[in-house]
Formats: structure tokens, sequence, C-alpha cells
């Protein structure tokens, strides 16, 4: 395990969805105070500065009716009252020191634009790799790749706290997997990440062991982990 620092720039991956939303990601980010969450049509993902209930209570105005807030907490601590969890869970964060190498694949990876959005969203609603709505593409970075004019897998960028980027919507279409397309998204996104100057990151469920060995296997670790909580808010 990488073990956490004292240094700035580390204890950043400490509420990484709050730092993002605090720095880079600012544009997509609605709220100012203690709370902040990306736009709707981004995803649902939120953080408070301090799990405090004046932070939940301004949290609470942020999520439109129907909608949910999605965030990533340091333990299993109590929601104020009429706050439903919807889903919890157990999550590791995991960095890549090094640069990985290039990966060795037949099949060609190409960038992913506006004129994939479409694509992107059914593959990401077929194979659920974590919250990914209609303008979560804009959040960039994206490859994928295509079989037969298929978009049969893709990656890209999620969060990025000043520092960091992590590697995100790791997903291959049911009828392609076993080829080896997401250790090869992986590897290609992370480069990219370091070749801008920052270091990758990702985030994984626990029980998910195929996913975290195949991290593993570009040249992430275990760094710490987290408590998911997928959360409705008391009307």
């Amino acid at each position: 395990m990488i073990p956490s620092t004292n240094s700035p720039g580390d204890l950043l991956l400490d509420n990484p969805i709050w730092n993002s939303l605090a720095t880079r990601h600012a544009q997509f980010a609605d709220g100012v105070g203690l709370a902040r969450r990306y736009r709707s049509e981004i995803g649902p993902l939120s953080g408070v500065r301090e799990p405090s209930r004046e932070a939940f209570a301004e949290l609470a105005a942020l999520v439109a009716d129907g909608d949910l807030a999605v965030l990533f907490l340091k333990d299993r601590g109590d929601f104020p009252e009429g706050w439903e969890v919807v889903r919890d869970g157990t999550l590791v964060q995991m960095v890549c020191p090094e640069r990985p190498e290039e990966p060795a694949l037949a099949e060609r990876i190409g960038p992913l634009g506006p004129e994939d959005f479409a694509e992107m969203v059914a593959l990401a609603k077929l194979t659920e790799p974590g919250p990914f709505r209609e303008g979560t593409p804009k959040l960039g970075g994206f490859f994928g790749i295509r079989v037969d004019g298929r978009l049969a897998a893709m990656a890209g960028q999620r969060l990025s706290p000043s520092g960091f980027t992590e590697v995100s919507a790791v997903c291959t279409h049911p009828g392609f997997r076993g080829r080896g397309f997401a250790r090869a998204l992986v590897s290609v996104v992370a480069r990219n990440v370091f070749d801008a100057g920052d270091v990758p990151f990702l985030t994984s469920f626990e029980a998910n062991a195929g996913a975290i060995r195949v991290y593993e296997q570009v040249g992430f670790a275990i760094r710490r982990r987290f408590e998911l909580a997928v959360v409705r808010p008391p009307r």
C-alpha cells in the first residue's frame, strides 16, 4: 500500500471529490460553501469540506428532487435525520506512481469526442462502471476501442484535484471481454495523465478483485479506503 503522507498534494486525495470541485473542476460545480456537487448532467458525485450537519444541509439544497448524491467518506458516519442511504460499500483508492508501459494490443485505441458521446453513454448504461451521464464525457481524456465499427470498450478521466487526475469509466461490452481491452485503456489514459504532469489515480470497489488485479498489472497500488455513500436527501 502507498501510505498517506502529510504533503499538501497528497492530502488532496483524502477528500478527492471536494478538492476536485474546489480546484480544477470548479466550472462544473454547484455550490460555493461547505458542500459542492457536480452539475446534474455531469453526475451525482458530491463533496463536503467536513461531514457536518451544516455541510449536509447545504448539500441537500444542491440535489434536485428525485436525484441522489454520491460521496466518498472516511468512515461510516451517521447522516442527519431524513437522509436515506440507497447504497453503500467499501472503495479502494489506487495511485500509479510510475508511467505505465505502452500497451501491446492489436486493436487500435483512439480518442473519443462529442460525436461518440451517445455510444459512450449507452455503453456505460450497459456495464455500469459508476455514475455516468450525458455530460460526463465533457470531463475529457476518453479513449475507446472499436471492433467492426462498434464501441467495444472505453476509459477516461473524472476527478482532477490539483496535481492528480482520476482514471475512470473503465468498461468493456460483455461481448468483448477477456481481450485485455481494460488494461490497455487504463494504461493509455494513465500515460496521458503522466504526460500532462499529473499523477493518475482511480477508485474501485474493494470487492471487485478482478478489476483491482488489472489495475495492479498496469502499475496502480492501493493507497487508502473510503466508504461509499449513495444518499437521497430529505424533502
